[in-house]
């Protein structure tokens, strides 16, 4: 199976990274600043065509908004309280994007799963001081990293934390497919995986 792993950002900052394998060679690739980075994200999957795309951001509802007589609260989903991630409803617009995303996706016969990287960051024991905020401990937390992805190597280190977000989630999908990984949630609110 052929995956990717995409830390999705802001529409126009440039801040969207795919990272995805080529043989034993993980790649990454970022959106550019001012370029429409949803556009560009189903330009790739058209181009490269993986099974899965393994997507950083909210791919659900809080389950009161579909099954109000099961679920009460209006802000997060289960998931989101087990890892302590933002509540969908507080990201709007990306969580409304990501949604269109991956029905489009789904024509390309492209499955679009939800991953956190942050709460994969923890699981490896990454510096909670450093991450995301110390940029030279980008080479030391992506060591970390690939010592998890034993059948790959990167074909050029990450050269900011979107980067090693995106070999985070990439990480994900990885254990996700060999059975490895932590799921969060449940089916039929929307489940994280790390």
């Amino acid at each position: 199976m052929k995956w990717a792993g995409v830390d999705y950002g802001s529409k126009m900052a440039g801040t969207t990274v795919i990272a995805w394998a080529e043989g034993r060679a993980i790649r990454l690739a970022q959106s550019a600043a001012k370029k429409d980075a949803d556009k560009w994200a189903k330009s790739w999957v058209e181009a490269h065509r993986p099974d899965a795309l393994y997507l950083d951001a909210p791919l659900s509802l809080p389950g009161v908004y579909h099954t109000p007589d099961v679920y009460e609260d209006f802000f997060y989903r289960a998931a989101d309280k087990e890892v302590q991630a933002m509540s969908p409803m507080f990201l709007g617009g990306l969580t409304a994007r990501a949604m269109r995303l991956s029905r489009e996706l789904k024509v390309l016969e492209c499955a679009t799963l939800e991953v956190y990287p942050g709460q994969l960051s923890k699981i490896m024991a990454l510096d909670r001081k450093r991450y995301k905020k110390d940029k030279t401990y980008l080479q030391e937390a992506t060591e970390i990293v690939l010592a998890h992805l034993p059948d790959y190597q990167l074909a050029a280190l990450p050269a900011n934390w979107h980067q090693v977000d995106a070999l985070l989630a990439f990480c994900s999908g990885y254990r996700h497919q060999h059975g490895l990984a932590a799921i969060y949630g449940g089916i039929e609110e929307g489940q994280i995986i790390a």
